[in-house]
Parts: structure tokens; sequence; C-alpha cells
């Protein structure tokens, strides 16, 4: 008998035990009262004893009975208490979430929405890890991480939640030694901060309209952070596309200008990704919670 069997087995003793009738046993259980019955006498027959005597009347615990009972009443109990707070943590939101953002993104896209999601969910902890590397799932037992852009990992469950604009910018310093571009081609001839995410990013696709341009692009530096990039930019080092979240101070103080407004750049997917499709209600309402603000 396997240790799981045996375990449900004790379970169906103890039950029966404590009512003294296979029916009302049977009922509360909802196991049929001849698999009930059948289980009871393959458990006697492998401990060698009877553990019930039975009446057409009534059923009484055996001296064995009495002392299995004894000492396996309070395991069945046990048993059953962790079942049902397993469907607890399965059914309501609660417990500690452990969350993986890129640094940028956790700042200005979704960090200001986690004060919402904690005074709507105030049984659930939150430990969010800021960083630019994509986190091991597993292996840094996280719950879920965010993720811009393309995914990759056939172990990976993926879901959009949103998307995040983007458009170019620059600082007045470096239009006014450069020159302000008019239309995309243009470019060609200008510097570029080049983010690495989620890979090089040296061609740029414009759109306007029913037009579309892609530019190739060149730069002295390449960085996999939009908060570095974005600062590179303020300080000349060349143009940069970002994210208008990411530049809305710049932009206030006039540490930068948006370049070629009358043209946009494809919006990056946001990503929610998990190990598994069977996730605590945490981790459902989490995701869920975020596709609803972020228009997933």
């Amino acid at each position: 008998m396997s240790d799981l069997s045996a375990l449900h087995d004790m379970t169906l003793f103890v039950e029966v035990a404590r009512t003294r009738n296979f029916s009302a046993a049977g009922r509360q259980l909802g196991v049929p009262v001849a698999t009930l019955s059948r289980r009871i006498a393959a458990m006697e027959r492998e401990f060698g004893v009877r553990l019930f005597d039975r009446t057409t009347r009534r059923v009484e615990l055996t001296e064995a009975g009495a002392r299995y009972f004894e000492r396996c009443a309070h395991l069945a109990d046990e048993a059953r208490l962790a079942q049902e707070a397993l469907r607890e943590t399965a059914a309501r939101p609660s417990g500690h979430l452990r969350v993986s953002v890129p640094v940028d993104l956790g700042l200005h896209v979704i960090g200001p929405l986690l004060p919402e999601f904690a005074r709507q969910f105030p049984d659930i902890t939150l430990d969010v890890d800021l960083s630019s590397r994509s986190a091991d799932l597993v292996g840094d037992r996280v719950d879920v991480a965010i993720r811009l852009g393309e995914v990759k990992g056939d172990q990976l469950v993926v879901r959009r939640i949103g998307q995040v604009g983007r458009a170019l910018f620059g600082s007045p310093t470096y239009l006014d030694l450069r020159g302000t571009p008019s239309r995309p081609e243009d470019l060609a001839g200008h510097a570029a901060v080049l983010l690495r995410t989620p890979r090089l990013q040296a061609r740029w696709r414009f759109e306007r309209d029913a037009d579309a341009v892609d530019v190739s692009v060149q730069g002295r530096v390449v960085v996999n952070n939009h908060g570095l990039a974005r600062l590179l930019a303020e300080r000349g080092m060349g143009l940069a596309v970002l994210t208008p979240d990411l530049v809305r101070d710049a932009l206030a103080s006039g540490r930068l200008v948006r370049v070629l407004p009358q043209w946009t750049l494809a919006p990056l997917a946001l990503h929610a990704v998990t190990s598994s499709r069977l996730q605590p209600a945490s981790v459902k309402a989490f995701v869920a919670f975020l596709a609803d603000r972020l228009g997933g």
C-alpha cells in the first residue's frame, strides 16, 4: 500500500470510528458505504487484526482499533486541515508574493500601482525584486516576473498584460549642436543611445498613418537600462527611444524634448511570466490587477 493510499484509508477509518456508523461516515466523507466497508476490510487483512466489531445495529472499536484510533486521529485531522488550507490558498488571495520587475519598469510603471494593489488585497505581502536581468523563476523562487518585449522560454507561461509606448527624445544641447531631424531618414547622420532590451535595438521603425520607415542607427554606447539611456540622452550623448513615463520629469524641466513628434514607434508588449499554469490565488490576483490597470 502506498503512503498516500494509507493516509486516505486512515482518514476513512477515523471517520467510521467517530460516527460508529458506516452510513453516517460515508455521507460525511462523500464515499459509498460499500467502498468504505471494502477499504476497512482491506486494512484489517493487511494488519491482521479486526478494527471494528460489527453487528446489524452497531459498530464498535475493538481494542486494537481503539489503540490505532488514539494514535492516528490527530494525523487524519492534520491532513484534513492541510487540505483545507491548500484549497483556501488556491481560492483566496493571500500569502507571500515574490515579484521580479526590470528596474525602470518597476519605478515608473509597476511601482506606482502597488499601493492600490496592497489596499485591495490586504492579505498579500509583497517582495519586489528590481533587476535588469531576467530572473530564473524556479531557481530564484520568483512567483511572477514582469517582462518587457519578447519573452523566450519553452517552459514559461506568458500572459500579455499591457503595452508600453515609445518615442524618440534628445536634449536641447544635442539638437542645437547636431540639428533637429525633420524626417526619420535624417537619423542616419545622428548618434543614438542604443538599448539591449530585449536585443540590440540598432534599427528603429517609425510609422505615420499608412507610412512606415525603417532606419539603421549608430551610437558610441549601448546600455541595458532605460534610466541610464535617459541620463545619457539628457547629457547629449545622442538620441534615445524611451517610454513617456520615464521621461515625464525630464520633459517638464526641459532636459529632453521629443524628436519627430509626428511619427510613432511600435509599443513594446508587457508580459507577466510564471513557471506553471497552476498558480495560487495571490498570483492570479496580481496578474489580473496589472492587466486591468495596464489595459491588457
